[in-house]
């Protein structure tokens, strides 16, 4: 047999419990609030409840900040792990909004109160931004369209074992060392031993050549691999490769300019 459906109602009685349980006065249906509490001189303490936590809650919640700093969003509590990862996602947006969250299990009336209404501080994150900005710098142009997938996205890390992949390519079973000096990738040994693509197989001791995953990645990516640059050789900008293009004699250019 199915379980009843929530209703807002549901989660009342326990809420109201639990408020009384700190010391305030709970009436509900005051104007347009699901839910007031009063306790002495303080603020009004104001919840709005819902059977999930929606945009159309959170819009009701901001609302609610014009009467009072002190607003809770109260939602029943389910269980499993998607719900705990869009509790944690829905904790920080509130704390982002200044906003309360409260969680309310019907099936014992268990309150939780997961976050406080207060001003939100973000906290950054260093090792983020600095991985953001080590990618950012060591990606070789701008190869990937905005908007995409993660899956097949190209990285600087995809970039390098693309050089050592040319390399291999070009030179047959090669030295690590003598990869890495060529194609600029001073982790190049590592890379192939880690080999995350495939792409690559030891066949001696410090001496790799392209698996035949390898060899259908030189096909796949003859475009991409035609553009990159050895890691240390800088890119031709595409203005350089027009003013390249615009007249390979300089000679013969400042002679036409003449004329």
């Amino acid at each position: 047999m199915a379980k009843p459906a929530v209703r807002e109602t549901d989660l009342y009685a326990p809420l109201k419990s639990f408020l009384e349980g700190q010391g305030y006065e709970v009436k509900s249906e005051i104007g347009a609030v699901d839910v007031m509490a009063q306790r002495g001189e303080e603020d009004p303490l104001i919840v709005e409840m819902k059977t999930g936590f929606t945009l159309s809650v959170v819009h009701q919640a901001i609302a609610r900040q014009s009467i009072s700093d002190i607003v809770y969003i109260a939602i029943p509590r389910g269980s499993g792990a998607t719900f705990r990862k869009s509790l944690k996602a829905n904790m920080s947006l509130c704390r982002r909004l200044g906003l309360g969250l409260i969680t309310i299990r019907l099936e014992d009336g268990f309150v939780e109160t997961h976050a406080d209404p207060g001003p939100y501080v973000p906290r950054k994150s260093k090792h983020k931004k600095a991985d953001l900005l080590h990618e950012f710098g060591k990606r070789t142009g701008d190869p990937n369209k905005g908007g995409s997938t993660r899956r097949g996205l190209m990285t600087a890390y995809r970039q390098d074992a693309l050089r050592c992949l040319q390399v291999l390519s070009d030179q047959g079973p090669t030295k690590a060392a003598r990869v890495s000096k060529i194609s600029g990738v001073e982790k190049a040994r590592r890379l192939m031993a880690d080999n995350h693509y495939g792409w690559f197989e030891r066949i001696e001791t410090g001496i790799y050549s392209l698996s035949k995953n390898g060899r259908m990645a030189v096909q796949e990516y003859q475009e991409t691999l035609a553009a990159l640059t050895p890691r240390n050789q800088p890119a031709e900008t595409s203005s350089e490769r027009a003013d390249s293009s615009a007249c390979p004699r300089t000679d013969l250019c400042q002679t036409f300019e003449s004329l």
